[in-house]
């Protein structure tokens, strides 16, 4: 029996959109391109994801492969793009759905401490049970060890809980430490009509 309903963040509840986030701040149609491509070059993300590279030097970095022009932009973008992702429809009313089912409702996150330090201003995080940041864990997705630390965190067993992540890596490796896993497309009808079976 489920559980426990646990969601990835970027791509799941929310776009996590490069140029959409970039757009928010530069007009320019090869200025976004060229930023985007920079700033959120997986070179910052997989050590930000760590917590092995401060962000003052993912932007300190990305201004040293950017023309002076943008740096400025630069510094607005990573530092507002928290607030720069709208939520994948549907998916607000699908949390509340397994939170009025009863089961318990978390988030699993490969994602920096920046977010973490501000994700209390996400509203639809509101009412979550718990919140597991891989830059906090220690550890990152796939990695057994951030299923590891989810369980033990929270008190949840692998065989009682769902895992919906978009990232086919990720499933797998939440399937191989014994959790239930949905791969997500970004139907957020069809994972209803999935948890309507389920729960």
């Amino acid at each position: 029996m489920i559980k426990n309903v646990v969601f990835d963040f970027g791509n799941v509840l929310v776009s996590f959109d490069p140029e959409y986030m970039t757009r928010q701040y530069i007009n320019d149609d090869a200025d976004v391109a060229l930023v985007s491509e920079v700033l959120f070059d997986r070179l910052y993300w997989d050590k930000l994801d760590r917590g092995t590279i401060t962000d003052g030097e993912v932007v300190g970095q990305s201004c040293e492969r950017l023309p002076e022009r943008l740096h400025g932009a630069v510094a607005d973008i990573y530092y507002n793009w928290i607030y720069n992702i709208p939520e994948i429809d549907g998916m607000r009313k699908i949390v509340e759905r397994v939170r009025q089912s009863g089961r318990g409702v978390f988030l699993l996150s490969n994602i920096c401490h920046y977010f973490a330090d501000h994700a209390d201003e996400i509203s639809i995080l509101k009412g979550f049970d718990g919140c597991v940041f891989s830059a906090r864990a220690g550890a990152v997705k796939p990695e057994p060890e951030i299923f590891e630390y989810l369980c033990q965190k929270y008190g949840i067993l692998p065989e009682e809980t769902l895992f919906v992540d978009d990232n086919a890596a990720n499933i797998e490796g939440a399937k191989r430490f014994g959790i239930n896993a949905y791969l997500f497309d970004g139907d957020a009808v069809a994972l209803g009509r999935y948890l309507d079976e389920i729960l």
